[in-house]
């Protein structure tokens, strides 16, 4: 499939969107594209990914009959035990997501970080399906930590963001280690803002390495040994044999059909079920007839999401540590029961159970053969550390897990947890519609959907669909952007729903992706981020 010769590449760094087009004008394909965007964005969106994370790529290559999702989740370190922090809760985040724990041990810190997979999903991407040479692929984001990258908007946002639900303050998590004080300080001891440099010539070296070895530098290497090294001194579980027994997963992706077209998405533990069950409920209403953000679209659609949030909240985990009934979540006669409570008026109630970071990005790329990769990437909420001299920063996947033994989500060795993370693409027969994704936390998959529901429902071109106003549904209340309309929040509080007004315009994930049409692809970066669209 090739449209007017274009393609295009939509993330949330302009420097990493200019890296995968880079790419693809040397010659280089959509899955090229996309692992040297995720490697810049690494780099010059330190605290939202990188190659000590985790995530999700799915990949499409038609010529090449390929369809398939590499899942790259964290997992608990094989020392984890059920019970380890059983004594140290203090409680509940005040929102009644997660838990807090005596020194936040679990969110900041060695004893936070979980086997990261990103670095070995990126390096088998790219070698099985790329077509340049991996230390090509690796060059963008080594230049961008020599030289540096201005702090943005959404990078300073986020570092100034401070303590939130009880967890750790960000600041401090930046001020954990001797390279973060370094790097990320003016010289009087301030946070750099808006404007200021930011060089990573740790970084640079390490990924240096990587360019010449590959990543088993990282898993078996000499990067292995000084990443154990380095935990295990300072009293974190994750050790040498974690990081040369981790494990991509490789799979096809889930699917169903919504109006006609073919979506397909991630398996748990990431989002893409509620993505697909969402779809299967709505697609039994007239949501076009309803009127876009009108009160019944907005009753009906966040109905829609708690019933998603409350099956994944009973029934998503780690499909190797719990029994997913993947074909019944999925299936159209469970949709259509819960359609018919919505149509019947039936309220649907969620006890939340876990809390997600929005400390995520996406990349979505369409090369000219028609060629496609979307690949949501992440740090959790980042444990603040670095490694002496090795530049980049862990993950803080622990966070997330319940430290009370017996529960779906307790601790657990070798043990990932679930993530709203959702990597879609639609398809309308064998033709490609859509490359979509977002960072967002647990508001991911509502994003996703919401986007997918403004352009196949409303005929919104992508910019459209991703700057148009969004709610969410993952609690008893309503939430919504700013940019919904105070008169239909108020005819649902009229009718007795709890309504929270987010005080951003742009809210619930930060939705990126391509549509292709007949005339060629459009690209929408979501305006709450940083991001931009480049077309080739």
């Amino acid at each position: 499939m090739k449209k007017n010769g274009t393609a295009m590449v939509v993330a949330a760094q302009p420097e990493a969107v200019e890296a995968g087009a880079a790419v693809l004008r040397a010659g280089g394909n959509a899955v090229d594209a996309a692992i040297a965007c995720g490697l810049v964005a690494g780099v010059v969106d330190p605290q939202m990914c990188g190659i000590a994370g985790f995530g999700n790529l799915q990949v499409y290559l038609p010529e090449q009959g390929i369809h398939r999702c590499i899942d790259f989740h964290a997992k608990s370190p094989l020392a984890t035990s059920a019970d380890q922090w059983a004594d140290i809760i203090i409680g509940e985040t005040r929102d009644g997501f997660g838990f807090v724990l005596e020194g936040n041990v679990n969110d900041v810190g060695y004893q936070s970080i979980a086997t990261p997979g990103s670095l070995k999903a990126y390096f088998e991407a790219q070698t099985t399906w790329g077509v340049k040479d991996w230390s090509e692929i690796v060059l963008p984001a080594i230049g961008w930590a020599e030289r540096g990258f201005a702090v943005r908007p959404h990078v300073a946002g986020w570092w100034a963001e401070g303590a939130t639900m009880g967890r750790a303050d960000n600041v401090e998590r930046l001020r954990q280690s001797a390279t973060g004080r370094e790097i990320y300080f003016r010289s009087d001891g301030s946070l750099k803002r808006v404007g200021d440099r930011v060089a990573n010539p740790d970084m640079a070296k390490t990924l240096r390495l990587i360019a010449a070895e590959g990543a088993d530098v990282f898993y078996t290497g000499e990067l292995a040994s000084r990443i154990a090294e380095d935990i295990e001194a300072h009293g974190g579980l994750l050790n040498d044999r974690d990081l040369a027994e981790y494990e991509t997963t490789h799979n096809q992706p889930i699917q169903t059909s919504y109006r006609g077209l073919d979506v397909a998405t991630n398996h748990p533990p990431g989002g893409g079920v509620m993505v697909l069950e969402m779809l299967n409920i709505l697609e039994h209403f007239d949501l076009t007839s309803m009127g876009h953000n009108s009160v019944e679209y907005v009753r009906t659609v966040t109905e829609a999401m708690k019933r998603a949030t409350s099956d994944k909240d009973s029934f998503v985990g780690d499909p190797s540590h719990f029994d997913v009934p993947l074909d019944l979540l999925i299936s159209k006669n469970h949709a259509e029961e819960h359609a018919g409570k919505i149509r019947a008026g039936e309220r649907a109630s969620v006890e939340r159970m876990t809390y997600e970071s929005r400390d995520t990005t996406h990349v979505c790329v369409v090369d000219q053969d028609g060629n496609a990769a979307s690949m949501t990437h992440s740090l959790g909420m980042p444990s603040g550390v670095i490694t002496d001299g090795l530049g980049f920063m862990y993950n803080g996947c622990m966070a997330v897990f319940d430290p009370r033994p017996g529960n779906a989500d307790s601790l657990a060795p070798g043990k990932s947890r679930f993530s709203s993370l959702c990597p879609t693409m639609v398809f309308n027969g064998d033709e490609l519609n859509y490359v979509i994704g977002a960072p967002g936390g647990t508001q991911i998959a509502m994003g996703v959907t919401q986007v997918l529901l403004n352009s196949i429902d409303f005929d919104m071109n992508m910019l459209e669909a991703v700057s148009a106003p969004r709610v969410s549904g993952t609690s008893d209340a309503i939430d919504v952007s700013n940019g919904v309309p105070w008169m239909v929040t108020e005819a649902l509080e009229e009718e007795g729903y709890e309504v929270i007004r987010s005080p951003r315009t742009h809210d619930f994930a930060w939705v990126h992706g391509i549509r292709v049409t007949g005339e060629g692809l459009d690209g929408g970066a979501d305006p709450a981020a940083d991001g931009v669209v480049q077309a080739l």
